[in-house]
């Protein structure tokens, strides 16, 4: 999958594509959809699948106080889009600026000129350009007179007759419940980072973890889990990510005074170094709260169950 941080002077190649619009955090069932359609009318033009999206993500623009939400990093994002088949990742950057855009000019000047895109794919409630005033009847209008289709997708809906949203697998996750969360999704739900040098006092007692940090990715409940992990060979080779089974503690480490939230992956029967690797961390299931204990060797004893537990969930389930 080419990746464009721009749509401007892009190659023949990724032009005329089906373009489908949206932030897509998560890239959900609902997200889903909307991809599914797309690559149908892709296939019946004989044209490429194209992804049109917006970083930094603009609610964390206009509510930058608000605490970190992200379901997905960019990287995260391209894996999944990748995985659906999406030929081209258009990433537009979002800023004030960007949102004084006219819906008009957006429509004319990006997905016409630049794109030159031959069918557009939105949700039935995307609105867009200046004051949200562009909507799914804009884009229609437009199409029909400057030459490209549209599809609007129906709200696609959870067994519990709810819209799929992001906003309830971000529910789902702050309460403890990532397997909720991956029926929404379709996969796991995960975490992506560089590992960094921790204070490797967990190799001091036998557990080495691999310590990432959040960044902007929403808080799920702290705690154990049951996780795979993986190095991130990155979208642009093409290489598969080898998973490995793992559990990690998510929070600040009262044990050992912590204080910065922290994510420590233990990958079970691994020997290697992980220094500077960006690492992908699958939230599977959670096994409890984290806890203060009386000292290290009371941590250590803790480990070891939480470690035979997580090993046995992840065995069950088989191969991630």
């Amino acid at each position: 999958m080419a990746i464009f941080r721009h749509s401007s002077e892009i190659p023949d190649e990724a032009k005329g594509c089906v373009v489908v619009i949206g932030n897509f955090d998560g890239v959900h069932k609902g997200h889903q959809t909307l991809l599914a359609d797309a690559r149908r009318a892709a296939e019946g033009l004989g044209a490429p699948l194209a992804v049109l999206t917006f970083e930094p993500h603009p609610r964390s623009v206009f509510r930058a106080d608000d605490p970190p939400f992200r379901l997905t990093s960019l990287r995260s994002k391209a894996h999944a889009l990748q995985d659906f088949g999406v030929d081209h990742l258009f990433v537009l950057h979002f800023d004030r600026a960007f949102s004084q855009k006219p819906a008009e000019a957006f429509v004319e000047e990006i997905l016409c000129a630049d794109l030159a895109a031959r069918h557009v794919v939105v949700g039935w409630d995307f609105c867009f350009g200046h004051m949200r005033r562009g909507n799914v009847t804009l884009l229609k209008s437009m199409g029909a007179r400057l030459g490209f289709g549209l599809t609007a997708v129906d709200p696609v809906m959870t067994a519990t007759g709810d819209v799929h949203s992001s906003s309830i697998i971000r529910r789902h996750l702050r309460e403890g419940r990532p397997r909720e969360a991956a029926q929404l999704l379709g996969r796991p739900w995960e975490i992506e980072g560089r590992v960094e040098k921790g204070d490797q006092r967990g190799r001091s007692i036998g557990f080495p973890t691999a310590n990432l940090a959040l960044g902007d990715y929403l808080c799920p409940q702290l705690g154990v889990y049951a996780v795979y992990a993986g190095r991130d060979p990155g979208v642009e080779h093409g290489e598969e990510t080898a998973w490995a089974a793992a559990v990690a503690n998510l929070g600040r480490r009262p044990t050992v005074a912590g204080e910065d939230l922290r994510l420590e992956v233990h990958l079970f029967d691994f020997t290697g170094d992980l220094y500077g690797e960006t690492l992908r961390v699958r939230l599977i299931e959670f096994l409890r709260p984290e806890k203060k204990f009386d000292g290290l060797e009371a941590l250590q004893a803790q480990i070891a169950l939480d470690c035979d537990q997580a090993r046995a969930i992840l065995a069950e389930l088989g191969p991630n």
